[in-house]
Parts: structure tokens; C-alpha cells; sequence
């Protein structure tokens, strides 16, 4: 009903888990890592927990979106079933052919390793997700560790998440259980979000559903986190019944009366605000009543009157302006190499300022520059299609820090400021805790954490795929891409190259590509494939790319 009222595309709260709207807070970025992980080890479990309402289904869609081309995976959502019934549905999500009216598990069983051992022979991961498996029984939570017995002699052939509820961690704890509580190698809870997050979470799905205004008022948004002690869900039950109010009154912003109503109408489901303050309020009393009691006989007494008035003239002093500070406009980041920075601004800050405003096809010059490419015209092409007859390839994904540190690319990042409005960067280094953006024209570091608050995940970088490694490599092929695969594992090794090296990759070769894979924490597969080729890129000195930081390259004369 108020989505033409407030100029909307389409309904910003909806509890749907929809991909399109995802926000990674710290948590969630931290919940993703873990899902990284469970695909890329190799056996064992890793399990995510969360209150109802914390986004866990909404990461599941997210990663499913964003696997790489290597990975299969079985997504099971309805975990109230028998055990026969549940390996029937691992069989199905992976389209593994049986035999439909028998009910024998073994051969349920059968046909899922001899699926899997072919897989894993063509380079394939298997990843089974269970959600809301706090529901699973004890049976099928026994045959899930059975199937974790499904192995080669080196590697397991299923990797296993499990999202639920805190009763999962419950469950898991019983005695009964403890083989294969022992067999999880991860565990991540994920919970609600600071008062900062919520406030970007409500901007950042205004904003994704079409409003080119913030619809909220920052009191508002403050009641927001108050009454859903930042769990997403409430959040959008509340906002989305706080826009409908609002729109009701003809108000142009949502105000804290429209979020108060909203909880009135949601019930028992919002902690009222006795029950949310009075744990801190009643201490905070005693405490408050303490403390005036000791203050009034401290001034009453001449010493201590006159602290308090050698303490005001110290603030007052404190709040004049320094004249040597109006010299020292610019400061130098620390172990920063080009990094200059406003020494009273922030990012935030920063991008309120006109001069910082860029177009998206300026960022994608500053990048390609950085690839010695200039002088490019678009002529109505996108960035992406400019950078196909570079002969570069785009990769557009939702992330983190970790994914950008281990392409080690010089990537666009999009931000949204605190009107919601979209902000296209370069990020052209990246440190320990610090991050270097290109903001209008000129390369500036900011604390990981500070760009956190603005940076919801969505990030693209291009590489140049080597012509003569076209697809992936493995075991048993030959001709020029092994040739060079060899070459440039002999430059990260400093092994000798022979003067006529092989083009057969061998066993030998196989070896050494599942070492640098180790090294470089990929599945250590020995298939050379988009993502281990992007990092034996950094070693091919004749096709020298931009880096983000250098460290961790190998050094040759």
C-alpha cells in the first residue's frame, strides 16, 4: 500500500530471504567465512547457530549464489524425516539416479558414494547444507556422521554445514552424540546487530528497494534497535509496519510514534521497554543516587570546589583553537606508502564532499589504469564489457576483506553513505587493519573498520586469464598450458626449469600444484582451476598484474 506513497520499487522488509537484499554485518561477515570454510576443508562438519530471525537462511541463499564452478551442493530445508527419507533427499538435490520404489538404504547408500567417488575424480566438491537442523533426530544425525565415513584413502568425499538454532548446540552436547560433535572442526554463532548496523541494515533496504531519500528518522532508527535488540527479522516486522503507519498519518518520514505503534500491534513477540531498560535501569538508580550523595558532600567542602573550577578552566582552555594545529592540515598514515589524509575527516565525511563524488566509469579508468590500460573510451559500454576487449574478465561477487586479500587485485567497491546514496571506489591497497581508496582523484587510507560501516560485501575485479591455460588443467592433459603451468610454478618454487620442460602433467606436477594450493588456502585438489590460476598469475612476471599489497611473492633475479 505505501510503496508509490514512498516512491519504492517493491517492499523493503519483506521476511522473505531474498539474496538481493543481503547486509553483512561483522557477524555475518564472520558466519560467511565459516561457510567458506566448510566448502573448501575437506570432511568434518561446520556448524552456524542463531536465534530465530537472525538471517541464517538469508547466508545460506547468499552462498548459494556465489559458489564457485567446482562445487556441488545438496541444500536439505526439511530436516523431520526418517533416515531412509533423508538419504533419498541427499540423492535427490544432487540428482544422484536410484532406484525410486526400493527403501533399501544401503542402496541409497551405494549410489550416493559411487556419485561421489566420481565427483571427486573430476575435480568436483560435494557439499551437503542441513538447515534448521536443530530438528534433525538422533538417527539421521548418526547417519550424517556415517556418511562423513564416505572417503578416498586421502580425502573425505562430503563436506557438511549445519545451520540451526541454539538447541542445535544443545542436542550436540548430549553424550549420545559426542562422535560427532568431536568431528566438528568449526562452529560460529551469529547474533544480533549494533546499534550502527541496524541503522545501515533499515538504509540499505530503503535503498535497495528504489527510495532515493532516508525514509527513517535517526530517532526512529534508534527505537528500531531498541525494540528489536537488532535481530533482523523484528527489524523488518517493526519497519515494515512503521512505514505503513506513517503512510496512513501522510507523513513524508517515518518517526519513533509509527516504530511505537508497530510494536504495540507485533505484541509479546517485542520486549516492552520496562522489560528491555529495567535490568539497567534499577542498578543504574542505586548507582546514580550513590553518586550524588558522595558529590554533594565533596563540593560542599572548599577542596573540592576548587578541583572542579581548576577543571572547568582546563576544558575551557582545551576547546581553543591550537594555531600550529591549522598548519598541520594533511597527515601521513603510518606504514602507508602514498597515503595522505584530511586529519579531521573521515570517510563518511569525506563523501559528503562534492569533489569526492565519482562516476562509476571513472573508477573503472582508475582500475584499468592500474592494468596500463588509459585512454579508454566507453561509447555506452559497460565497465565489464570494456574490460572483455582488453582482453581482462570481470568477477563480480558479495564478500569480504579475506576474499579481496586472497585475489590480491585491485577491486571497485560500493559503498552507501548515511543518505543512502551509492558510492563507487577503488580499493588499491590493503593492510593488516587499513584500506587505501581512490576518493576523487587522490589514494587515502581508512581503518578496515571505519569503511566496514559504509561496505555491505559487493565488490569487482578483473584479471587476464593466461590464453594458453584457457579452462582448468589436471592430471593426464597435455600441450602448452602445462608447459606454462610448469614455468610458472618453477618461478614461485625456484626450482629449475629443464630446457625443454614436459607438456604431459604428471604426478610430479600434481604434487607441486596441490602444495601451492595448500600454501594459498585452496582445496588442495591438484586441478588447476579459475581461482588457482588467478594466484599462479602473481608468479608470471611476463604478465606482471596489479597488486594489492606484495607481501608473501616469491623474489627472482
Amino acid at each position: 500500500m505505501y510503496k508509490q506513497y514512498f516512491g519504492l520499487r517493491d517492499n523493503p522488509f519483506s521476511i522473505a530471504p531474498d539474496p538481493h537484499y543481503l547486509y553483512l554485518g561483522a557477524r555475518d561477515r564472520e558466519a560467511m567465512a565459516h561457510f567458506e570454510y566448510g566448502i573448501q576443508v575437506s570432511g568434518g562438519f561446520v556448524q552456524l547457530t542463531g536465534e530465530v530471525g537472525t538471517g541464517k537462511t538469508l547466508l545460506v541463499r547468499a552462498l548459494l549464489q556465489q559458489l564457485p564452478e567446482d562445487v556441488d551442493v545438496a541444500l536439505v530445508l526439511n530436516p523431520v524425516m526418517t533416515v531412509v527419507e533423508f538419504v533419498a533427499a541427499v540423492c535427490d538435490e544432487l540428482q544422484v539416479p536410484y532406484n525410486k520404489r526400493s527403501k533399501s538404504l544401503k542402496a541409497l547408500i551405494d549410489a550416493l558414494n559411487q556419485f561421489l567417488l566420481k565427483n571427486h575424480a573430476a575435480g568436483q566438491r560435494t557439499v551437503l547444507i542441513m538447515d534448521e537442523a536443530q530438528n534433525l533426530s538422533r538417527d539421521v544425525l548418526e547417519q550424517l556422521r556415517l556418511l562423513t565415513n564416505l572417503e578416498t584413502s586421502k580425502d573425505k568425499l562430503l563436506q557438511i554445514i549445519l545451520v540451526g538454532q541454539p538447541e542445535l548446540k544443545e542436542k550436540l552436547a548430549t553424550y549420545d552424540l559426542r562422535q560427532l560433535a568431536q568431528r566438528i572442526t568449526a562452529r560460529y554463532e551469529l547474533r544480533g546487530w549494533n546499534r550502527l548496523e541496524t541503522h545501515a541494515y533499515i538504509r540499505h533496504r530503503c535503498n535497495v528497494a528504489g527510495a532515493n531519500r532516508i525514509l527513517f528518522t535517526q530517532s526512529a532508527m534508534n527505537w528500531a534497535y531498541r525494540l528489536s535488540a537488532g535481530n533482523p527479522r523484528m527489524i523488518n516486522i517493526l519497519c515494515d509496519r512503521a512505514l505503513l503507519g506513517a503512510y496512513s498519518r501522510n507523513e513524508s518520514r517515518v518517526s519513533p510514534a509509527p516504530l511505537r505503534q508497530a510494536a504495540r500491534e507485533v505484541g509479546e513477540s517485542v520486549p516492552g521497554r520496562y522489560w528491555l531498560w529495567a535490568p539497567v535501569a534499577i542498578p543504574t538508580s542505586l548507582a546514580a543516587s550513590a553518586i550524588l550523595g558522595v558529590a554533594i558532600w565533596y563540593f560542599s567542602t572548599g577542596a573540592g570546589l576548587s578541583v572542579f573550577n581548576a577543571a572547568v578552566a582546563d576544558r575551557i582552555a582545551a576547546t581553543r583553537p591550537d594555531p600550529s594545529a591549522q598548519q598541520r592540515r594533511v597527515v601521513t598514515v603510518k606504514h602507508s606508502p602514498m597515503i595522505q589524509r584530511e586529519a579531521a575527516m573521515g570517510l563518511a565525511d569525506l563523501l559528503r564532499q562534492p569533489a569526492s563524488h565519482q562516476e562509476t566509469e571513472d573508477v573503472f579508468r582508475e582500475l584499468f589504469a592500474r592494468w596500463n590500460q588509459r585512454d579508454v573510451t566507453f561509447a555506452g559500454r559497460s565497465g565489464c564489457e570494456v574490460a572483455e576487449q582488453l582482453g581482462l574478465e570481470c568477477i563480480f561477487n558479495t564478500g569480504t576483506w579475506n576474499h579481496l586479500r586472497s585475489f590480491n587485485r585491485p577491486a571497485l567497491i560500493e559503498l552507501l553513505d548515511d543518505r543512502g546514496r551509492r558510492h563507487h571506489l577503488l580499493v588499491s591497497g590493503l593492510r593488516d587493519d587499513q584500506v587505501s581508496l581512490v576518493l576523487g582523484g587522490r589514494e587515502q587510507t581508512f581503518p578496515i573498520s571505519e569503511v566496514d560501516r559504509l561496505w555491505y560485501g559487493k565488490y569487482l575485479l578483473v584479471w587476464h586469464p593466461p590464453a594458453v591455460a584457457a579452462g582448468s588443467l589436471r592430471r593426464g592433459q597435455q600441450g602448452p598450458g602445462v608447459t606454462w603451468l610448469r614455468e610458472v610454478l618453477s618461478r614461485y618454487d625456484g626450482k629449475a626449469v629443464a630446457d625443454t620442460p614436459s607438456d604431459v602433467f604428471d604426478s610430479e606436477l600434481e604434487a607441486r600444484i596441490k602444495g601451492f594450493q595448500s600454501q594459498h588456502q585452496l582445496v588442495a585438489d591438484g586441478v588447476v582451476g579459475r581461482f588457482t590460476l588467478m594466484r599462479l598469475n602473481n608468479y608470471y612476471l611476463e604478465q606482471t598484474p596489479p597488486l594489492l599489497y606484495e607481501a608473501g611473492l616469491a623474489q627472482t633475479g
